[in-house]
């Protein structure tokens, strides 16, 4: 069936975020290193907690006091964390622009820390475009727990199978489309649009 609402993630979709356009500031070019510490401190999973609605403070106590050698770089994760996005992907913008004209429902469900989305927020347009935004840390659950998307589709009135579900991450659209979303896994804005126009989405 063609669906009947478009549910956008927005890290690595509609925003090009990374921590590593912060951390490579402070590694001199050394990759190696910067990817190196990265896996020392379990940065994503430590991050993930983040989005799961662990307050910023106490996480950064928690990790500063595991690993004190790296105080300052954990501390600057917080205190710069706008340096880790480049700012929306365009091209999925102008994507998102041209289903809004179309008449489509469009919604988001990302994985973001309540904090940090807070800062983002006010800054853009094109949040208003979405009928509904659930952020994992406001959710105080992230994907791909099956809980989130079961929230978020009694928050829409929708059913999973009226859903098209676009996210970058496989994980997240494993869960999905297991609990009977359809999905499209996010490459590039270009692949979006030719998955969409096979649909029957885009013209």
């Amino acid at each position: 069936m063609k669906p009947e609402a478009l549910i956008f993630d927005f890290g690595g979709v509609i925003f090009d975020w990374d921590p590593r356009y912060l951390y490579r500031k402070f590694f001199d070019g050394d990759t190696e290193a910067m990817e190196r510490f990265l896996v020392e401190i379990d940065f994503f999973q430590w991050n993930l907690q983040q989005d799961e609605g662990r307050p910023f403070a106490e996480a950064v106590s928690q990790l500063c006091e595991r690993f004190p050698q790296y105080a300052e770089l954990i501390r600057a994760y917080r205190e710069r964390w706008e340096e880790s996005i480049q700012g929306p992907i365009q091209p999925t913008l102008d994507i998102l622009s041209r289903l809004k004209r179309a008449g489509y429902p469009l919604y988001a469900l990302s994985n973001w820390s309540a904090e940090t989305y807070q800062l983002i927020r006010p800054r853009y347009d094109f949040f208003d475009w979405f009928d509904c935004i659930l952020v994992s840390g406001e959710a105080r659950v992230a994907k791909p727990d099956p809980r989130i998307y079961t929230l978020f589709l009694e928050q829409i009135h929708r059913k999973a199978e009226e859903c098209l579900f676009i996210d970058d991450s496989e994980s997240n659209v494993q869960a999905a489309q297991q609990l009977g979303f359809q999905v499209v896994r996010f490459e590039s804005p270009a692949q979006l649009e030719a998955e969409l126009r096979q649909i029957g989405l885009l013209q």
